[in-house]
């Protein structure tokens, strides 16, 4: 992206003649290159922004006996040489602390500008390629360089005025440093084999006037725009680790000395390190942006809304510049409307924790898939990080919640145990056994059932919210407590606070620089579904089930007055109960379920799931699942231990 032109308050000059420093500079706005400068407004005092180490031109060496002759004939004075020399290399090892100070490309390309103007140059353009090559990898043909920053002078009114009328008097536009640089092309294609690729192929900064640079730089900067003359441009090109990766254009009035041999040394340090820290900032953004996208993958891009409980959920990181770690938060709904509510930490925050965290996450979600046992799942994922290596370790804690009994059964695997803020307001921490952090082996992991009240709120969340250096993870899990019940509180003894709301109040009680670690922070609303709501049934094995199920299926449907129903559901149920009979050895069970949609779930002891098919015009059979999916609003079949259940949802009157 191209930036328009900054400038400084002011100007910084650099060394002055001795004859100068006994009278006041005379500089003249309107000065154009080749040009004689004209007497002009005293030079205002420097800005902010000016490098107090000024930079001498050749012009500098001359002494008051210059004029006389004989001081002339001797050459510079050596002691004023060593100093523009010592100048010289302080101003150097300032300009390339500035540049190293850049993380980004745009601090790394500012920092450039910032030390070049106006201590070095009156103006400078940086172009850069577009776009940028990373790392190893091949550059996209063809090579564009694009305008990336321009930096120059300010001058006041007055001199932007007289400069402005020199310049339409005396000769046509040029690149004028006290002019807007924008007007310069801002994309450019480097054609092979020409002028501007043989100077950046060479890599050396070469001066204006030099044979290369005369041809090189129209083409850069675009057709019809001329240059200074004598030795006030200097082009370098911008050499990377591995390729050119841009140029630099370092412009000087006419009244400031031009620049000389030693200049060309100091553009080349100030493109080495600009080229070299552009070089790491795009190697460290292709980092961060592979580290942004596997954690984002890592973690669940939204939450499902099961039916009887609401979720809300917060992840940060331990710094911004070390996105990744080991932390993570999963809601996976379940057969019976029930849902599992996991949280669990890898040790470590580099792209190994994240790794590991992303095999233990997808190995969770298929055993919360096979409907196991919250024990069962920490036991199978325990024997699955000792797998992945001795050393993974981790902690983590799984959770079902069935809305329909109004339970949760918890198994805790050496993670911080969960807050259950009740409706009333009081704040409890559930007493789960601790266990052993997944990875230790040979432990047996414990699981509790608990009461689910509706209205309470259950959190879940990683130790990085409750321990510091600051604290203790005791100490900060009653800080905890007392917050959500502080929380609470405010919104009175009848109501729950927001969830979403509640989750920012949480992490609110994290002072600056009181977090050490992720934070993974999963909230659980229990509404839970009333037992009028439910209607749940065993069917015999038998022909005449399906009828059976219709008559059941009519009556729950007219008790709660949803007749307009019926018709549809009496078709659908009588096809999932009769393929549920074709395979069943043990009753089938029937269970409706009205909440904001109707859902019903059939259940056998058949493991095989139904796949739908297309049947022939001859078949008699195969036609059942094709009405499913072409009058549910949604349906789907899940394995179970004991077998399968195959649901489907219908829409209500309110929707």
């Amino acid at each position: 992206m191209t930036e328009h032109p900054t400038s400084h308050e002011g100007r910084q000059p650099l060394a002055a003649r001795p004859q100068e420093r006994a009278r006041p500079r005379q500089q003249d706005a309107a000065a154009i290159p080749g040009q004689a400068a004209t007497p002009g407004p005293k030079p205002s005092a420097p800005g902010p922004g000016s490098n107090p180490t000024p930079i001498p031109g050749p012009a500098t060496a001359s002494s008051p006996a210059t004029a006389a002759g004989p001081t002339a004939a001797t050459g510079p004075d050596p002691q004023t040489v060593a100093r523009r020399e010592g100048d010289r290399l302080r101003f150097v090892g300032a300009a390339t602390r500035r540049i190293a100070r850049g993380i980004d490309l745009d601090e790394i390309v500012l920092g450039l500008c910032r030390a070049s103007v106006p201590t070095f140059s009156d103006a400078i353009l940086v172009y850069l390629r577009d776009p940028l090559p990373v790392g190893d990898e091949r550059p996209v043909a063809p090579f564009i360089l694009r305008l990336r920053r321009s930096d120059r002078l300010r001058l006041n009114e007055e001199e932007t005025e007289a400069a402005a009328m020199e310049t339409d008097r005396l000769r046509p536009p040029t690149i004028d440093p006290h002019a807007d640089l924008t007007p310069a092309a801002e994309l450019c294609e480097v054609r092979a084999g020409g002028a501007l690729a043989e100077v950046l192929r060479g890599v050396r900064p070469v001066f204006g006037d030099s044979a290369a640079a005369r041809v090189a730089l129209p083409e850069l900067l675009g057709a019809g725009r001329t240059v200074p003359s004598g030795h006030r441009v200097i082009l370098a090109p911008l050499r990377g680790r591995r390729r050119v990766i841009g140029a630099a254009v370092f412009l000087r009035g006419t009244e400031r000395p031009p620049f000389e041999a030693n200049d060309l040394l100091v553009a080349a340090q100030l493109a080495t390190h600009t080229a070299l820290g552009i070089d790491k900032a795009v190697l460290y953004g292709r980092e961060a942006y592979i580290a942004d996208e596997l954690q984002r993958t890592m973690l669940p891009d939204s939450l499902p809304q099961p039916t009887g409980v609401r979720l809300a959920s917060r992840y940060l990181p331990a710094a911004e510049t070390a996105r990744v770690g080991g932390d993570w938060y999963d809601a996976i709904p379940l057969p019976g409307s029930r849902v599992a509510l996991v949280v669990g930490d890898v040790m470590g925050h580099s792209m190994t924790s994240a790794a590991i965290m992303g095999q233990l996450r997808t190995t969770a979600q298929t055993l919360a898939g096979l409907d196991l046992p919250p024990q069962e799942v920490l036991h199978h994922l325990d024997e699955q990080a000792q797998r992945l290596g001795s050393d993974r370790m981790a902690t983590c804690l799984y959770a079902v919640y069935d809305p329909v009994s109004h339970r949760i059964t918890i198994a805790n695997a050496g993670h911080p145990p969960p807050v259950l803020l009740h409706l009333g307001g009081r704040a409890e921490v559930l007493r789960v056994p601790p266990g052993a952090p997944i990875g230790v082996g040979g432990v047996d992991f414990e699981a509790v059932e608990l009461d689910a009240p509706s209205g309470a709120t259950l959190l879940l969340y990683t130790d990085g919210l409750v321990e510091s250096r600051l604290r203790d993870v005791w100490t900060g899990i009653e800080q905890l407590r007392e917050r959500l019940a502080a929380t609470a509180q405010l919104t009175g003894p009848d109501h729950s606070p927001p969830l979403e709301a509640l989750c920012d109040d949480v992490l609110d009680m994290l002072g600056p620089g009181d977090r050490d670690d992720d934070i993974a922070l999963l909230a659980a609303r229990f509404e839970g579904i009333a037992p009028s709501d439910v209607a749940y049934w065993f069917l015999d094995p038998e022909d005449s089930a399906p009828g059976r199920a219709r008559r059941l299926a009519r009556r729950a449907l007219s008790r709660w007055g949803l007749d307009e129903l019926s018709d549809s559901v009496e078709l659908l149920v009588s096809e999932v109960v009769t393929n549920a009979v074709r395979y069943a050895e043990r009753p089938v069970t029937l269970r409706l379920l009205r909440t904001d949609i109707l859902r019903c779930e059939v259940g056998d002891d058949a493991p095989q799931l139904p796949r739908q098919r297309r049947a022939r015009d001859m078949d008699e059979g195969g036609r059942g699942l094709f009405l499913v999916n072409r009058l549910a609003r949604r349906w789907g079949a899940t394995r179970l231990s004991t077998g399968k259940v195959v649901w489907f949802e219908m829409p209500t009157r309110s929707q």
